[in-house]
């Protein structure tokens, strides 16, 4: 009896698989072999590259986005006894910064077209106690900048950008990295623009980026590079108990051709973005809003919303996709509905609903600029399939 010839399983088609090419091997093997792998004249020459790219007039590069809150939060004054109002759906370290400097969380609710923190949601939400804004750039998207700016005037208080997800964003005509007082950037594995981990801060404020750049690295006056280049001295002072958050020249000389070919990505995803919009066009879920007059989306998740006319639960939905080799993730469960959160705070499910709606339903597709189209038609393809029983 013969026995049957089993199909080839087509591969799995990755989440977010970073768009890493020759340029950047090259340029980390020529730092190897250049002797000099920490802090350095690459990180320098990306501080400046990138500090041109935004248009602030100060970068200071860091090992992760999470660092530049910290110390953007400490430049700012944040500390004991303060509040910084910001949006719920977010990674974890937006909220856990504001922690490490002694201040307080204070959540209030989204756009629901947007999933970005709603600027009257915000202003509600600030007391007496509050010394900054933390609004989040969700999936790339631009907050409304302007209106976050006028708020912050207006009560007296710092606006921090969290960034990590909009490297190439504009808000109404204004590039992101230069709205805000400071704002942050990742530069993790996922990234628009990795370094592998990493991050950057910007500011207009050169009294921020000498303490940024004092405090990341140990308190000390001058590092490593400062003391030991030719013209050097190795004496130095500590100012102050600083950290360790220093980029490399490893990470910066990758992050160099990175920022050369952002524009070439950022293409490649918005050509993914198309092939999504028109694949899914008809299916019972929500897909991204258009966007604003003004603003450039840094097209970094592609986010949908499942519906219950779907037939499906997100979660349900997300294991079926996984078993036909389609990697998703969700972005993100609301943080006030974890457990840290609820037992130290209070929070309790109702109290941003619409965050709570986007956290229950959510479901970030595969999305990057080393993506082919064939995997993104794959993706539409096996939605179709499983939403309306279509078949190839």
């Amino acid at each position: 009896m013969a026995v049957p010839t089993r199909l080839p399983v087509a591969p799995a088609v990755p989440f977010a698989p970073p768009a890493i090419g020759q340029d950047e091997i090259d340029a980390v093997v020529s730092t190897l072999a250049s002797g000099w792998l920490s802090t350095g004249p690459r990180v320098q020459e990306f501080e400046r590259a990138f500090a041109a790219y935004t248009g602030a007039p100060h970068a200071v590069a860091l090992n992760s986005c999470t660092a530049a809150l910290h110390l953007a939060l400490l430049a700012a004054g944040i500390g004991p006894g303060d509040e910084v109002v910001t949006t719920p759906l977010t990674f974890c370290a937006t909220a856990n910064v504001v922690l490490h400097v002694g201040a307080t969380p204070r959540f209030a609710d989204i756009d629901p077209a947007t999933a970005n923190l709603a600027p009257a949601a915000a202003e509600a939400a600030i007391t007496e106690r509050t010394r900054a804004l933390l609004p989040v750039h969700y999936a790339g998207r631009p907050v409304d900048t302007a209106a976050f700016r006028r708020l912050a005037d207006a009560r007296g208080v710092a606006l921090i950008e969290d960034a990590a997800h909009a490297v190439e964003s504009v808000s109404g005509g204004r590039k992101v990295g230069t709205t805000a007082d400071y704002t942050c950037f990742s530069f993790y594995a996922t990234k628009n623009l990795t370094t592998g981990e990493g991050g950057m801060l910007t500011t207009a404020s050169e009294d921020g980026a000498r303490f940024a750049r004092i405090a990341g690295l140990h308190g000390m006056s001058r590092d490593a590079w400062a003391r030991y280049d030719r013209a050097g001295s190795p004496h130095y002072d500590v100012v102050m108990p600083g950290f360790k958050y220093n980029m490399m020249d490893l990470q910066a000389a990758m992050g160099l051709r990175q920022l050369a070919g952002l524009a070439r990505r950022l293409a490649r995803r918005e050509a993914i973005w198309r092939i999504y919009d028109e694949g899914l066009a008809d299916l019972p879920v929500t897909r991204p809003a258009p966007v604003a007059a003004g603003d450039v989306h840094a097209r970094h998740l592609y986010t949908v919303l499942v519906t219950p006319d779907t037939g499906w639960s997100r979660d349900a939905l997300i294991a079926a996709l996984a078993a036909r080799g389609i990697t998703t993730s969700v972005h993100f469960r609301a943080l006030h509905l974890h457990p840290f959160y609820q037992a130290r705070f209070g929070f309790v499910r109702g109290e941003f609903p619409a965050a709570e709606r986007v956290s229950d339903t959510v479901i970030s597709l595969p999305l990057s600029g080393a993506m082919p189209d064939a995997d993104a038609e794959r993706v539409v393809e096996t939605l179709r399939q499983l939403v309306l029983g279509e078949r190839a």
